[in-house]
């Protein structure tokens, strides 16, 4: 059996759509209903055996979200990323690169020394 389509729930009427938290286990993670429900909003069709799959996979990501937000973290400042960013640029050196020659004749148009490409904005040359 697969997840309904949109239009067959709506032809359903509103009482076969029940709230999100209808499937909820006892956990912080998802109940099958809560992913059938996912599913449809996404338009996919999932069987049953994907539902029951899905499921368990999402309840265990979030049971973990859930640990992780039980961290004290009141001593921690707020910050932007967990290490500080620093900006690593070198010195814009001028180095020998490919001759011109070399370049332009591996290139598959080109005309005054440059590489030709198409017009793409309809100007006027």
């Amino acid at each position: 059996m697969s997840t309904p389509s949109p239009q067959e729930t709506a032809a359903a009427g509103p009482e076969s759509q029940a709230p999100a938290a209808a499937g909820r286990q006892d956990t912080a993670g998802l109940g099958r209903d809560d992913v059938a429900h996912l599913a449809r909003l996404a338009r996919l069709a999932l069987t049953d055996e994907e539902l029951d799959h899905f499921a368990g996979q999402l309840s265990a990501v979030l049971d973990a979200v859930a640990e992780v937000g039980k961290a004290d973290v009141g001593d921690v400042p707020p910050m932007t990323h967990a290490v500080p960013l620093t900006n690593v640029t070198r010195e814009d050196v001028v180095m020998p690169s490919l001759p011109r020659d070399v370049v332009l004749g591996q290139a598959p148009a080109a005309e005054d020394d440059r590489f030709r490409v198409p017009q793409i904005l309809g100007e006027e040359e």
